[in-house]
């Protein structure tokens, strides 16, 4: 059993027009179980005190996606959350935490075009959404992470990431200075790390970027990238994930999958298709 957290935001800011293809993926039925709708949790912005602070309204947005997590955790059941961005990862790991404590050992698979592993020095743009992973591991923005709710920062050698074709060089430095494992989208070449960071784990959460994806399975996507692997390499490289982990794969995520502009209609597509493997590996 599995309920959903959808997340209709860009960071903590509500976005318009279906942006992030939730109602596209939740319509599309591949969530059901003999046409029953899971629960579904939808953390929103009402009533959320924000100022000119991003990071810490980022991290207050987040504390609701925990709590979302949380409850299903402590309900029985794993989470599959869609929608949002990357930088919603801190909701779902603080909501890991929350459920099971801050002792316990969670690890991260990553599948992303970007490691997301920038810090406020080593960032070539200052996107903000190009340093959650980093804000999981204690690295950066450190009122993001405790508003957030993670209470013990995640240990780079629980971090294993797949693709990351596109890094920036500081960020590069800054990842082959850890215990972070970066391996290719294969699930052969990938075997053997995921393994080791299941044997040395508690649970593990995937966390997918639709931009792993080649560019032309994601048209529309804000940060597209080329010279990525097709559909069937990510799909059996997210059965790998779950071959390898079994029942410590407690968490699910699949953000960025945009439902509007040139080439909604492709993403929208390839999103239902990465979820569709996600659901069945369940």
């Amino acid at each position: 059993m599995f309920g959903v957290v959808t997340v209709r935001c860009r960071n903590a800011t509500t976005c318009q027009g279906d942006e992030r293809g939730v109602d596209g993926m939740l319509n599309s039925g591949v969530l059901d179980t003999h046409g029953v709708r899971p629960i579904v949790l939808n953390p929103t912005t009402d009533g959320l005190v924000l100022d000119d602070d991003i990071p810490l309204n980022i991290g207050k947005y987040n504390a609701r996606i925990a709590d979302a997590v949380a409850s299903i955790r402590q309900s029985g059941q794993r989470v599959i959350l869609i929608g949002g961005d990357c930088s919603h990862t801190t909701g779902v790991f603080a909501g890991l935490q929350k459920a099971h404590g801050g002792d316990a050992r969670i690890g991260l698979i990553w599948f992303d075009a970007h490691g997301d592993f920038n810090t406020t020095k080593t960032t070539l743009s200052g996107m903000l959404g190009g340093m959650p992973v980093a804000v999981c591991a204690g690295l950066t923005l450190a009122r993001w992470r405790e508003a957030a709710g993670i209470t013990v920062p995640l240990p780079t050698n629980r971090i294993v990431m797949v693709d990351v074709r596109n890094l920036d060089p500081a960020e590069a430095t800054l990842i082959e200075s850890t215990d972070v494992t970066v391996v290719s989208c294969d699930a052969n070449a990938m075997r053997a790390s995921i393994s080791t960071l299941v044997a040395a784990c508690d649970y593990i959460y995937l966390h997918i970027d639709e931009d792993v994806l080649d560019g032309r399975y994601v048209p529309n996507h804000g940060t597209v990238e080329p010279n990525g692997p097709d559909m069937a390499t990510v799909q059996a490289a997210i059965q790998c994930v779950h071959q390898e982990s079994g029942d410590k794969l407690v968490a699910q995520a699949l953000v960025s999958v945009y439902n509007s502009g040139t080439g909604a209609e492709k993403s929208l597509a390839s999103g239902i298709a990465l979820l569709t493997t996600m659901r069945e590996i369940w």
